[in-house]
């Protein structure tokens, strides 16, 4: 797993989703999305070092993506549903690569 692919796909599923929206979005969206990625990564290390558990993996997967909406519903004008579309499409992108990585469905 590799942080700029996993970011690439994400950042292209976010942009394809917010459609005319990403120009008021891609300051907040692309560091944030480079941090999941970055997130993703690390979380996959750390499983198959088994230093945490798939449980452990999920919650922290789960407290990042919050963050994620969270930090895009800043955005002016990007209403809830737009932005958890946006959040869902950008997971949608890696899930095959992350859930082969690490060996279960994390996301």
């Amino acid at each position: 797993m590799k942080q700029s692919e996993l970011a690439r796909a994400m950042l292209a599923a976010v942009r394809e989703s917010l459609g005319d929206d990403w120009k008021d979005a891609k300051d907040w969206a692309t560091p944030e999305i480079q941090r999941m990625a970055r997130v993703l990564v690390d979380i996959g290390k750390l499983v198959t070092q088994e230093k945490i558990t798939p449980a452990e993996a999920k919650v922290l997967l789960r407290i990042h993506r919050n963050t994620m909406q969270t930090i895009m519903l800043t955005v002016k004008g990007l209403g809830l549903l737009a932005t958890e579309n946006a959040v869902n499409a950008a997971i949608d992108a890696i899930r095959d690569v992350v859930n082969g990585a690490v060996g279960f469905r994390l996301v």
